[in-house]
């Protein structure tokens, strides 16, 4: 009896000791929230979940209805049954819809029929090829027809070689019916070949079926407009950015009322996600990056009265509020993540300001599990601001302990770090295998004024890189950080980063990971497809001689010309079919390391794009990851 009570004692101690933390391979069996919408009646929300199945190397998504007022969800195989389809006109007689056209000669056997079996690609400007696919002569293009079978599609773009919905991202949300069912109003930037990379101006289109005449709603402004909207009093509303070439302008509501647009947060210091009006159409709701976080805020619609625009924030804390779905009652519809939790579905009430999940996706496999911690702090800057910096800590975290820290750079550049849970760079699982990881809001992330977000554009590799040893700094001080042992991870302008760091850290760090990071910052502008970006960010074109601005882009912040300095290991990941960081950067970022002897691993993913999104090549990802911190920190 007392062999048996002593190893179950053991067993105990052994399972306290070894708690459930998150891993990788769990992390890919997770479900992942899509929300479509609210049923007809608006008592239920439906949304898909899709899960990863590593052994099939594909997601299996299956629909759900749920209660808004709780309870459990019930699978559905059609959700056409549930919810109204946005896609049919108010009036029911037609339906709109999109399709891909072929438009243009790109392809060698375009050019010559009889060369068949050539695979020669011929272009006259730029804009061949975007995202992850190359142009061959296809756009998409808005249909309509009548709303009944065997009725034949009118394409409303006839003969243009523009795309609508817009590519890469872009789906039926580019599209809306008038409310009179009279008009489609679309999105579009019309512009072709290297007129359409170096632009940011996308405008709404009104077509009149009646007329077959297309006019441009927002011909007045010369940046992106998006995310067109009728408020239910039939107001055209959409988001707007001012400036042409500006991908990360300051995003704000527009409501177009008796022939005037009025800006609802003009004077507000922020930039907005997404939006939704109330059903009696006299306030919006938005949501946008604050503090760290991503909040639910309201702005009133005064019309032509002399009522005060007021923004107002809705809710606080540690989490993000991403999509919103729709109204229910006094209930607000959306999901909700975090740094340990997927996106779930939440209501939010609007008069007690409560909270209350409704879906529970993945609840059950959190409650085996021992999170992480996440940590608010603020630094000094060297430039004397206030910086949010998000701490997060290993499961059972002791402080009497040391642990070996990451230095975590976003990308974007001018992207939010907040609450979000990403399936690639989870902080959850980072914390899990025993890392501290120190995640700055440095320069050139909203959520702090438009002056924070705007300083990092032409100053790469300025104040921004001062803002991150100032974070890593500060936190290296706390005794529970091994100051031995410090890591410096990132993707994107987050690879830029840590390229750049490898050349100026005065041997602060152990190792590097940069993933599909810029490395050269002119060749960089000799490949991308988006060619506006690197115009505005890096202030012009590196034959730009007389170009103070640019130049210093292309030599003093420029991480090519630092690997001189470089004398720590660095893994180096890229995808081969990232357009936006194409594979030479991270080329010639291993070529160099290689070359000057630095311990360096490259790994490629062929099939990848500017992400990992096959389950079994994220896994890769992860142990590929995992290992080097091993072997090096």
């Amino acid at each position: 009896m007392k062999k048996v009570l002593f190893i179950t004692l053991i067993m105990m101690s052994l399972n306290a000791i070894g708690q459930n933390v998150m891993s990788q391979e769990l992390l890919w069996k997770l479900g992942r929230v899509t929300p479509l919408g609210l049923s007809k009646d608006g008592k239920n929300v439906v949304y898909k979940v899709s899960t990863p199945s590593v052994e099939e190397n594909k997601s299996i998504s299956k629909f759900y209805i749920l209660p808004v007022n709780g309870g459990n969800a019930t699978e559905i195989k059609d959700t056409k049954e549930v919810l109204t389809d946005k896609n049919i006109s108010p009036d029911g007689k037609y339906l709109v819809y999109n399709e891909e056209v072929k438009l243009e000669k790109v392809l060698g056997k375009d050019f010559y029929p009889n060369l068949d079996k050539s695979d020669a690609q011929i272009y006259n400007g730029l804009d061949y090829r975007h995202w992850d696919t190359w142009n061959e002569g296809k756009f998409n293009h808005v249909f309509y027809k009548e709303n009944k079978d065997g009725a034949k599609g009118i394409d409303i773009l006839k003969d243009e070689n523009f795309d609508s919905p817009q590519k890469p991202f872009g789906g039926d949300e580019d599209y809306i019916w008038s409310p009179d069912s009279k008009s489609i109003l679309y999105v579009c930037k019309k512009k072709a070949g290297t007129d359409y990379a170096v632009s940011t101006n996308t405008n709404i289109y009104e077509y009149n079926l009646e007329t077959q005449k297309t006019i441009n709603r927002t011909e007045d402004n010369l940046g992106y407009d998006t995310a067109p909207q009728f408020s239910p009093t039939g107001n055209l509303s959409w988001l707007q950015m001012k400036r042409d070439g500006y991908e990360s302008d300051k995003n704000d509501i527009i409501v177009e009322f008796k022939g005037i647009k009025q800006n609802l947060t003009a004077n507000w210091d922020g930039t907005v996600d997404n939006f939704i009006w109330n059903k009696d159409g006299k306030n919006v709701f938005f949501v946008a990056p604050v503090d760290g976080t991503k909040q639910l805020f309201t702005v009133n619609f005064p019309g032509l009265t002399r009522i005060a625009i007021t923004v107002r924030q809705l809710t606080n804390g540690d989490f993000d509020v991403n999509d919103l779905i729709g109204f229910s009652g006094d209930d607000i519809i959306v999901t909700r993540s975090d740094m340990n939790h997927a996106s779930e579905i939440f209501s939010f009430n609007l008069k007690k300001n409560t909270w209350k999940q409704l879906s529970n996706i993945n609840t059950e496999t959190y409650k085996k599990l021992t999170l992480s911690k996440t940590e608010k702090r603020y630094v000094t800057t060297t430039d004397g601001k206030k910086m949010l910096v998000w701490v997060i800590l290993p499961p059972n975290f002791d402080a009497s302990k040391k642990y070996p820290t990451l230095l975590f750079c976003q990308g974007g550049p001018q992207s939010p770090l907040t609450q979000s849970y990403s399936f690639r760079w989870n902080f959850s699982l980072m914390a899990a295998k025993g890392y501290v990881v120190v995640a700055p809001n440095r320069r050139g992330m909203p959520g702090h004024g438009v002056e924070w977000n705007e300083q990092i554009s032409k100053d790469w590799g300025g104040q921004v890189m001062d803002d991150y040893l100032s974070a890593i700094d500060d936190v290296a001080k706390e005794n529970y950080v091994d100051k031995s042992r410090l890591g410096c991870v990132g993707a994107s302008y987050g690879g830029y980063s840590v390229f750049y760091l490898a050349g100026i850290h005065k041997n602060r760090f152990k190792t590097f990971i940069a993933h599909d990071g810029v490395f050269n910052t002119q060749s960089m502008f000799g490949t991308t497809e988006e060619v506006f970006f690197n115009n505005w960010d890096f202030g012009g074109a590196y034959w730009e001689k007389d170009n103070a601005v640019a130049q210093k882009a292309y030599t003093t912040f420029n991480p090519a010309t630092l690997v001189g300095n470089w004398n720590r290991p660095i893994l180096i990941i890229q995808g081969g079919k990232d357009f936006r960081v194409p594979i030479g950067q991270s080329q010639e970022a291993f070529q160099a390391a290689q070359l000057r002897g630095i311990k360096s691993r490259f790994l490629y993913f062929p099939d990848e794009n500017h992400w990992v999104l096959k389950p079994q090549n994220a896994q890769v990802w992860q142990n590929e990851f995992f290992k080097w911190l091993n072997e090096t920190l």
